[in-house]
C-alpha cells in the first residue's frame, strides 16, 4: 500500500511513522494529540548540548555562528511525530556530548516549514553537515552508524 505522510506543510510521500493518519493513503486527517493510539507521539528532540531551532530568529542568530572559521555545525531537520526522528534523537544527543567542539542543532520542521523547503528537505530526519557555513555532507534517514561515521569524518577535516 502506498503511504502518505501526514506532514501537512510538505506532504512527503513516504512511510514516516506508524500512526493511523500515515498508514492509509486515503486518510486526510492530521495527528490527533488526544488520540489513544498516539501515545508518546511527541517527544523532546533536543536535550543537553543539542539546541532546538523553532523560530527564524533562532536560526538567523545561529547562521552567523556557522560561518566562523573552523566552525562545524550538524543541522538536523526533525519532527517530534516521526518515528525515525524519535529513534535517532537520543543517539544524536549523545553524539553532541561526545563532540563538544561541534554545534548540534535540531530544526523543528513543523515550526519552520519554509526553512525546510529552502534546504530542500524531503524526508525527516535529514542531517546537514556544515563547515564554516558551507555544506560538506548530508544524510537522509535515521541510520545511527552512518551518522556516527559522518560526524567523525567532519570532525577530522583540517581547519
Amino acid at each position: 500500500m502506498t503511504r502518505r505522510c501526514c506532514w501537512p506543510k510538505v506532504q512527503i510521500f513516504r512511510s514516516c511513522c506508524n500512526f493511523r493518519c500515515c498508514n492509509d493513503v486515503n486518510n486526510e486527517d492530521n495527528h490527533d494529540e488526544n488520540n489513544a493510539d498516539d501515545k508518546n507521539h511527541h517527544i523532546e528532540l533536543a536535550t543537553g548540548r543539542v539546541q532546538l531551532i523553532n523560530t527564524i530568529q533562532n536560526w538567523d542568530a545561529k547562521l552567523l555562528e556557522t560561518k566562523k572559521p573552523g566552525k562545524i555545525v550538524i543541522l538536523n531537520f526533525s519532527s517530534s511525530w516521526s518515528s525515525p526522528c524519535r529513534r535517532i534523537a537520543q543517539p544524536y544527543c549523545k553524539l553532541a556530548d561526545k563532540y563538544p567542539s561541534i554545534t548540534f542543532l535540531t530544526v523543528d520542521v513543523d515550526a519552520l516549514a519554509e526553512m525546510s523547503s529552502t534546504w530542500e528537505v524531503k524526508a525527516t530526519p535529514t542531517f546537514f553537515f556544515l563547515k564554516e557555513g558551507k555544506q560538506v555532507d548530508k544524510l537522509v534517514g535515521a541510520d545511527k552508524q552512518e551518522l556516527k561515521m559522518k560526524i567523525a569524518n567532519i570532525d577530522s577535516l583540517p581547519s
